[in-house]
């Protein structure tokens, strides 16, 4: 459909059909993960009104299966649409285009959970022969040994011994240990999802082919902003360009730009999921992003960073209020949230079902996350410097490592779900 379209909106100089055929595209799309990933979210909320209003219905038959990857190819193809669109993009035409198209979609290192590519980004590699050599090779390696040992020795880990117990039964658990849970979830998901990524960059370097980067320490943050130019990059970013420039960014003032930064987080948050758990996470970051920008604008404010202990404080309150934000993604429902956020500040200092082990796991991991970037680059360019051997003999001890630390229990990646 999307590639039929915008082979038509190049032939077009109509601007009217030009847009005409550009609604169809993103009706046609927004329609389809619609009728997938809300249609079952729907008829249970209108079940809840008519029963709330006192008027008898039955059981929800239908459930609606979800197509593996719909959330992220689907913001794919239309992006690619919107770029021929806008006249950004040249589709590929003549003999294999339509194949062209298909494998942009359909590559399946990042298809399941990201990153969202741009087709300026993919199309000219597929045009050329796939650059192998043996430094992509190695770096390849290095990627997905690194994003293994994120998703087993520290989400999955976090995940089976101690944040999933808390986010089951918060009451059960004291101040020290929900706080414990909140933390380790925010590494567990940052572990996981940036684990999947590297796996992804590294899949496609091994077949000759470069993805954009879609984590870099957002954890470092000293604002909300900046968080969200660190955390998956290549959704806020498609959110940024296709959904809050074209609703006028920061174009019609300050009320404006707030209230486009606001639909743009509430579309975003509820983008994961059908839940109004995300939609209170995409409204949690769109009004502090609002007050951000309202904070950094006001009359008098400094310009270019304070004194070091500002700059901590800036990065230790981003960070919280991100772990804030986080309980309303992870827990399952409101009553859930509500219930760690009360065992929380209930206060108290027992500790007995917080394993030491998780601790010494979280702290690693934040550690490691700590690390600046330079230093992380000198340990991939020392890794693929390495003569072959060598790099066999560390990519053995992994997996060595993985298999002692790997569960029996499978943990699906935090992002499968969407």
């Amino acid at each position: 459909m999307d590639f039929w379209l915008s082979q038509a909106i190049l032939r077009s100089e109509d601007d009217r059909r030009r847009k005409r055929l550009l609604l169809v595209s993103v009706v046609y799309n927004l329609g389809v993960l619609a009728w997938f990933k809300y249609t079952g979210f729907a008829i249970d909320n209108v079940r809840q009104l008519l029963l709330s209003l006192g008027i008898p219905v039955g059981p929800r038959t239908l459930s609606v299966v979800l197509p593996i990857g719909i959330s992220f190819f689907t913001f794919e193809t239309m992006s690619y649409t919107i770029d021929v669109y806008r006249r950004e993009l040249v589709p590929p035409q003549g003999k294999g285009a339509f194949l062209e198209y298909l494998l942009f979609i359909s590559f399946f290192p990042h298809m399941v959970a990201g990153p969202i590519i741009r087709p300026k980004d993919m199309l000219p590699q597929l045009r050329r022969d796939p650059e192998l050599s043996d430094a992509r090779t190695s770096e390849g390696l290095f990627l997905v040994a690194c994003g293994l040992l994120k998703k087993v020795v520290v989400a999955d880990y976090l995940a089976l011994n101690h944040v999933d117990r808390v986010f089951d039964r918060p009451e059960w658990f004291s101040a020290p240990e929900n706080l414990a849970a909140v933390y380790g979830y925010a590494l567990q998901i940052y572990c996981d999802f940036s684990g999947y990524t590297d796996i992804a960059i590294g899949s496609s370097l091994l077949l000759g082919y470069v993805l954009p980067k879609n984590f870099d320490s957002p954890y470092q943050s000293r604002s909300l902003q900046e968080f969200w130019h660190r955390w998956h990059i290549s959704l806020s970013s498609w959110l940024r360009d296709y959904l809050y420039v074209p609703l006028g960014g920061n174009r019609g003032g300050p009320l404006a730009t707030y209230r486009n930064l606001m639909i743009t987080m509430l579309l975003g948050g509820l983008w994961h999921g059908a839940s109004w758990n995300f939609v209170v996470w995409g409204a949690l970051h769109g009004a502090a992003l609002a007050a951000t920008r309202l904070w950094q604008r006001r009359p008098g404010a400094p310009t270019g960073d304070g004194p070091l202990w500002v700059e901590l404080g800036k990065g230790v309150l981003t960070f919280h209020y991100v772990c804030l934000a986080w309980i309303f993604f992870r827990a399952e429902g409101f009553a859930r949230a509500r219930m760690m956020l009360h065992q929380i500040f209930r206060g108290g200092l027992h500790a007995g079902n917080l394993p030491r082990a998780v601790l010494v796991v979280m702290a690693l991991g934040f550690v490691t996350h700590l690390i600046p970037e330079g230093a992380f680059t000198r340990i991939r360019r020392g890794f693929v410097a390495l003569p072959a051997p060598a790099q066999g003999a560390l990519l053995f001890a992994v997996a060595l490592l993985l298999r002692k630390v790997g569960s029996a229990q499978v943990v699906p990646f935090v992002y499968m779900q969407f």
